[in-house]
């Protein structure tokens, strides 16, 4: 039968990989790529899964992204004979954001993994190996996804509707991802129900008249239109939607001619929205369009409104959440997993893997010796620092949620 797992072996097994795992991570880092389209990153995850036995693909010949996707298939006969599947996955992308940090591996690219999706690739690689040493305890299968343009490229969707989730040849019971973030270091926390906000996309253009701007009686102005419209979707949000099922609207885009002395025919804005349920999502569509048109009239004007939504609600199973918990409390020591009380509104597009696998995702305290989480700079800054020393347990934790369901 071989060596049977325990979480003192496993951790010792992790603990000599540590070492690989930065190294790992610290070339990625230096070397990011944005978007859909990493081949670098791609060569170099490809490499570090080299040897280890795996089912390894890129995706179909006209795939979007340059994913990788690697089924483990284990080693033991399923009760019953069908093989269930666990998917495990880490995303791949960085960010356009010049790095400020003085580090020896720090990116000079001008792109930054500022979002530590080094360590989920870093992460993730590190729990394939550990799970092929062990692969003859495992009666089903492990598809490790490994996927590019999570930063608003929606990476996940298209890797969903090109067939990970049939990798393996059975649709997965069950899936789990890890991010990192400022915290104390090795302390993992999720929650059940919504983890993190959908993320929906607003642009109003309000249509008037143009003129010259030192006649605006012989014109119809939209830019003070749009400013009115601007300051009614911050009071709407507050006075339109309820307190516990938050939803989060920031104008973040105004543009409006370009002349100092002419008054534009149209001025436009683009908010970024957050929800937490899909009620919130349908009301929404009804009132901005309510709002943006009825000023636009006010002023003689027009409005043409859009709301996209572009990222789901990330919606952990409660079972599944608390199995997750289970599993690294019993694996690094209670204390290890704790239970976090409110959802975050940013956003993740681990979302499409949820919305059709029942599973969970969870956040990874890493935040470096000396810095105090508190006060930390925060993903997606050009000075966030993560401590790869949390490698190891991030690599274990995930291989043990993997053996929870398909241990012999």
């Amino acid at each position: 039968m071989g060596r049977v797992t325990t979480p003192t072996t496993l951790l010792a097994d992790a603990a000599r990989l540590q070492p690989d795992l930065v190294s790992l991570r610290r070339t990625l880092h230096a070397a990011p790529e944005v978007g859909l389209q990493l081949p670098r990153t791609q060569a170099t995850v490809l490499e570090a899964l080299a040897g280890l036995g795996l089912e390894v693909s890129t995706g179909p010949a006209d795939s979007a992204t340059t994913g990788v996707v690697a089924v483990l298939r284990g080693g033991a006969v399923p009760p019953g004979g069908e093989r269930p599947a666990v998917l495990l996955r880490g995303d791949m992308d960085a960010l356009p954001v010049v790095e400020a940090n003085d580090l020896p591996y720090a990116s000079t690219n001008g792109a930054m993994h500022a979002c530590g999706h080094d360590l989920h690739v870093a992460g993730l690689v590190g729990a394939a190996r550990l799970l092929a040493e062990h692969r003859e305890e495992l009666a089903g299968d492990v598809v490790l996804m490994f996927q590019p343009g999570e930063e608003g490229f929606g990476g996940a969707k298209i890797m969903v509707d090109e067939g990970v989730l049939g990798a393996s040849g059975a649709h997965p019971v069950a899936a789990y991802g890890v991010h990192v973030a400022p915290g104390p270091r090795g302390v993992f926390s999720t929650r059940p129900g919504p983890l993190m906000a959908g993320s929906n996309q607003l642009h109003i253009t309000v249509h008037g008249a143009g003129g010259h701007g030192s006649r605006p009686y012989v014109a119809l102005d939209p830019v003070p239109a749009l400013a009115e419209v601007v300051t009614a979707l911050h009071t709407m949000v507050t006075r339109r939607f309820d307190v516990h099922d938050p939803v989060v609207l920031s104008v973040t885009q105004l543009s409006a001619g370009e002349a100092l002395n002419v008054i534009p025919p149209s001025a436009t804005l683009g908010a970024t929205v957050r929800t937490l349920s899909a009620a919130s999502v349908e009301r929404l569509r009804v009132e901005t369009a309510r709002v943006a048109q009825g000023i636009a009239s006010a002023h003689g004007c027009t409005a043409e409104v859009s709301f996209d939504v572009q990222y789901p609600v990330t919606v952990n199973d409660a079972g599944a959440a608390a199995t997750a918990l289970d599993v690294v409390n019993g694996l690094l020591g209670e204390g290890r997993g704790t239970v976090m009380t409110d959802p975050l509104m940013g956003s993740e597009d681990f979302s499409f893997v949820l919305e059709r696998v029942p599973g969970a995702f969870l956040f990874l305290g890493a935040s470096p010796d000396g810095v105090d989480p508190a006060t930390a700079a925060w993903n997606h800054s050009p000075l966030v620092l993560f401590d790869d020393a949390v490698l190891g347990d991030q690599a274990a934790a995930l291989a043990a949620m993997a053996l929870h369901h398909l241990a012999r």
